[in-house]
């Protein structure tokens, strides 16, 4: 069968390769939709450091049970469609042993440190499987991304008396606004894409700032009357953004980290102890944040046409990444429609 590699920085195309073995305890799946992260696009730049080349790519991923391996238990049977989580966990370290399975020390994504879901099949653990009839397939492959957002709000404690200020609206920034907003709580964004301001609005984000044609604290102090916001979430990931979070959280606020900054990051500290700051870092997502994007999803089926910007046949699939590096600005989600014809 056929998959798409990410061969070198900057090139992607078609290769051959053998299907997967099926194994105990996992189930084989008929890939149906695989979005394209900012991970993806950072490997394809180059720029990715936990990805080494040629990788296949993809870990949002919806797809159908085309077969189960021994000790499977009897509702993954075929047909059943559901959501992969990408994740691997040691079930050792740590973390696992807290119940953080998503800060696995031993991580690896599917994607990224291993190979990802743009195939024709691929399989899973059966845990790592979470059936459901009721999302539209395309929305399947939205669960995983908006999931990373939910888990930031989640550590960031949100609650109905908060203003929460999302930095960055990407994917994962957009799940952090839909998670906030299932709270209750207040939703500003600073954004720097116009061409993003329509969509945010439509999703009720109360004001969006442009960091690049007004002062941004100057409009979130306007906004909060003075006290900054209850809660940042930093989604962008530049060093510019790690440290104006500190600046734009309020006194006893929360900062929430989910973007990874590519370089060193340096801090003047005292407004940590100044503001006494609940500074938190956030990874990927528990079971229990995927389980409330769908509930999300489900009861607001008009995201799936706000959020998915453009569906690439698989036969267009090497193009993908190309055309979301030339139209980032208006750009939330790239998906790829995976066909049966690939399993030649």
């Amino acid at each position: 069968m056929d998959a798409l590699v990410i061969s070198s920085v900057g090139k992607t195309e078609f290769r051959a390769i053998e299907p997967p073995s099926l194994n105990r305890g996992e189930v084989l799946l008929d890939v149906r939709f695989v979005g394209l992260c900012g991970s993806d696009l950072n490997t394809y730049r180059g720029a990715n450091p936990l990805a080494a080349l040629p990788r296949i790519p993809g870990h949002e991923i919806g797809g159908v049970i085309a077969a189960t391996g021994a000790e499977v238990p009897a509702e993954f049977v075929r047909g059943k469609a559901g959501i992969v989580i990408p994740y691997t966990t040691c079930g050792r370290c740590s973390a696992c042993r807290a119940g953080r399975q998503n800060a696995c020390k031993h991580n690896q994504t599917l994607g990224v440190q291993r190979e990802g879901g743009m195939a024709a099949q691929l399989a899973v653990p059966y845990e790592n499987f979470i059936l459901n009839e009721t999302l539209p397939a395309a929305q399947l492959a939205l669960v995983e991304p908006l999931s990373v957002g939910f888990h930031a709000v989640a550590r960031g404690r949100v609650d109905a008396t908060d203003t929460v200020l999302v930095l960055g609206a990407g994917m994962i920034g957009i799940g952090a606004v839909l998670a906030a907003q299932a709270r209750g709580a207040r939703v500003l964004v600073a954004e720097v894409s116009e061409a993003k301001r329509a969509t945010l609005a439509a999703l009720g984000v109360e004001a969006m700032i442009n960091p690049l044609s007004e002062d941004l604290a100057t409009r979130v102090e306007a906004l909060t009357d003075g006290h900054g916001a209850d809660v940042v979430v930093e989604a962008v990931g530049l060093p510019e953004t790690f440290r104006g979070a500190i600046d734009l959280a309020c006194f006893g606020g929360r900062v929430v980290y989910v973007g990874y900054a590519k370089s060193k990051v340096s801090y003047e500290t005292a407004l940590f102890n100044l503001k006494e700051l609940d500074i938190l870092g956030s990874r990927n997502a528990l079971r229990a944040d995927f389980e409330a994007v769908i509930t999300c999803l489900t009861a607001q089926p008009h995201l799936g046409d706000l959020l998915i910007s453009r569906v690439f046949p698989w036969s267009e699939a090497d193009q993908a990444l190309p055309y979301w590096e030339a139209h980032r600005q208006e750009t939330f989600k790239v998906m790829i429609e995976m066909q049966e014809s690939q399993n030649g």
